[in-house]
């Protein structure tokens, strides 16, 4: 079962340049909502393995990339492509609503 990586300010930039979608969810330790979200999130990365890059991001201990982003709510998830991003989705969602997303840009390479 894969795991959701971990991601830091240092290996950001690498990661999002990927050639398949990245989801990059924004959380922190003492967020409740991030909490409800977090396995779900750890869900995506085993079924999604080999076709998207699933990952996590501490805004505690990462402030650059949030702050690039203009982060002000968590959890924020956001999808990259080729570095781009392309879409985001900011609060608790349906893990469908995040596999509808990941889909269309899977899709969107074949």
């Amino acid at each position: 079962m894969g795991k959701a990586l971990e991601i830091t300010d240092s290996t950001f930039e690498e990661l999002i340049q990927s050639d398949k979608p990245v989801l990059v969810d924004f959380w922190a330790e003492w967020c409740g909502p991030c909490k409800m979200i977090g396995p779900v999130v750890e869900q995506l990365a085993g079924e999604y393995e080999g076709k998207a890059v699933i990952g996590k991001m501490d805004v505690d201990m990462n402030s650059s990339i949030p702050a690039k982003f203009g982060i002000r709510s968590i959890p924020t998830l956001m999808i990259f492509k080729s570095g781009q991003l392309v879409d985001k989705v900011v609060g608790v969602v349906p893990k469908s609503t995040l596999e509808d997303k990941l889909n269309a840009q899977i899709e969107a390479t074949v």
